[in-house]
């Protein structure tokens, strides 16, 4: 049976609220971390409760998705669960670098990371993957670079932090997309792997007196809504990505890093013209990397169906549960 037109305009309609929606809570989250901040917590501890509240939020997901039985899986291949460690420890220095930077005036930075993470991805995936870019692609890739060498004049050295969030959440990805494991499960994976020396330190902060969980309510808040301000902006972004074309999810992955840039601009952050120009550069690489994936899927969809691409880490490939469903169809019945 198939779905009628006003269930799949229906679902569509919903696709594009969940996908504008994880854009814009990770475009707004600096002011989380920031409120945080503002209660006294520093980035270590807010990356304690981040790991141990995280982890029953990626919980939760498992239990929604009934994947517990592929989590305990995981425990039985040492292979998996060593790349989801080394996994765990990229996410956990994007995630650290992220909260440092805006907690101390490098938002621009870590606006221009998340611009230049999707054009170092498509980098990637031509230089380890052997993986084709089009003329589109070798512009944008042009056009960052261009950016990139701007900033560094505009700061008078290597922008390190927009580098580390981009190069650490790309390592990240290209494990993630080599890792046979279901996006909740990873996450849940990498969040346990992380929730131990979270908790360590967060009992460890409390007992001496350096923490502020218990400090006042709205610390108490602010950390506990770690969690969910780090799972649930994935899992919109997971039922999103396999309902919409790649391209409308192309166009909305730039939505955060300009909410970001322009939360760093309205705080008064340094934008000489130099820096302004290396934006604008950045931008025009967006913008024909964006377009570029646009007609890559009119494209594509002239001759095939178009699968949606996943973001790295955060769900299956459409294509590999579509194998599999034929693989199941191809067995005997009994």
């Amino acid at each position: 049976m198939t779905a009628s037109p006003a269930q799949n305009s229906s679902e569509a309609r919903a696709a594009l609220m969940a996908g504008v929606g994880c854009y814009l809570l990770w475009g707004f989250i600096p002011l989380v971390f920031q409120q945080m901040a503002h209660q006294g917590a520093d980035a270590w501890e807010i990356m304690g409760h981040r790991a141990v509240w995280g982890v029953l939020w990626a919980l939760l997901l498992v239990l929604i998705a009934r994947q517990w039985t592929q989590v305990l899986a995981v425990f039985r291949q040492p292979r998996v669960l060593g790349w989801l460690a080394l996994s765990a420890v990229l996410i956990a220095t994007n995630w650290t670098t992220y909260v440092i930077a805006v907690n101390n005036g490098r938002t621009l930075d870590a606006s221009l990371g998340y611009y230049l993470n999707p054009l170092l991805n498509m980098a990637a995936g031509a230089w380890l993957f052997r993986e084709w870019i089009d003329r589109f692609g070798a512009a944008a890739i042009a056009l960052a670079a261009i950016g990139v060498v701007l900033q560094t004049l505009a700061l008078g050295h290597a922008p390190w932090v927009s580098l580390l969030l981009a190069f650490s959440f790309a390592g990240y990805g290209i494990i993630r997309k080599r890792v046979a494991v279901d996006a909740q499960t990873g996450l849940f994976m990498e969040c346990l792997l992380l929730a131990a020396p979270g908790l360590a330190w967060v009992i460890f902060i409390e007992a001496t007196g350096q923490g502020h969980f218990t400090a006042t309510p709205a610390a108490t808040f602010w950390l506990l809504f770690a969690g969910p301000a780090t799972v649930i902006p994935l899992a919109l972004f997971a039922w999103a990505a396999r309902r919409m074309p790649l391209s409308s999810m192309g166009f909305l992955q730039f939505l955060a890093p300009t909410i970001v840039f322009f939360i760093g601009a309205m705080q008064g952050e340094a934008l000489g013209a130099l820096r302004i120009a290396s934006f604008a550069f950045i931008w025009l690489g967006a913008v024909v990397f964006a377009v570029g994936a646009v007609l890559k899927v009119r494209r594509s969809s002239r001759t095939a169906e178009t699968i949606v691409a996943p973001e790295p880490g955060l769900l299956n490939d459409p294509a590999e549960d579509r194998m599999a469903a034929l693989n199941d169809d191809a067995r005997p019945s009994r």
